[in-house]
């Protein structure tokens, strides 16, 4: 894998099958529950349709024809229309550790302030340990509880950051 050969563009149908491996992988890795988390939503498999609505995306980060991650930016479900949420940020090991999440990162922070999100929310799983340290680098501030209804109850992490 070289770095120059890198690209992050919107996710297109063809890439659907490899994020859910992406995403799926990432559970019994970190030890997160199945249930209760992104691993049973009906999006997972179906990543591309999920993200079709307006003020939405899904960015994936791809050497050649291989899905290395990915991330996503939704308005928040059933919660004030100025917050959006982080979804979906997973990455096979082989892309983490090089500051690739990182820029995915920006690139979805930079669109939702571009889609006119004040706010942007993300619910994690307190494993997921480097990601979280990521999120508070970049002026994530911990929350006592859940915003809108993800229905992600096993995530016990959540964040919220000023656009």
């Amino acid at each position: 894998m070289s770095d120059n050969n890198i690209l992050i563009r919107e996710i297109e149908p063809q890439d659907n099958a490899q994020m859910e491996q992406v995403i799926r992988a990432a559970f019994p890795e970190f030890d997160i529950p199945l249930t209760g988390t992104a691993y049973e939503d009906v999006e997972t498999t179906q990543m591309y349709e999920s993200y079709q609505g307006e003020k939405e995306v899904y960015f994936v980060l791809v050497d050649g024809d291989k899905v290395l991650g990915g991330a996503g930016i939704k308005q928040l479900k059933n919660f004030d229309s100025s917050i959006c949420e982080l979804q979906k940020m997973y990455f096979l090991p082989e892309a983490r550790g090089k500051g690739l999440g990182k820029k995915l990162f920006q690139k979805c922070l930079d669109q939702a302030k571009a889609f006119g999100f004040e706010k942007c929310y993300l619910e994690s799983a307190s494993q997921l340990k480097a990601a979280i340290h990521i999120y508070e680098l970049y002026g994530f501030k911990h929350l006592e509880g859940p915003l809108g209804g993800t229905g992600h109850y096993s995530c016990g992490i959540w964040m919220i950051k000023e656009l």
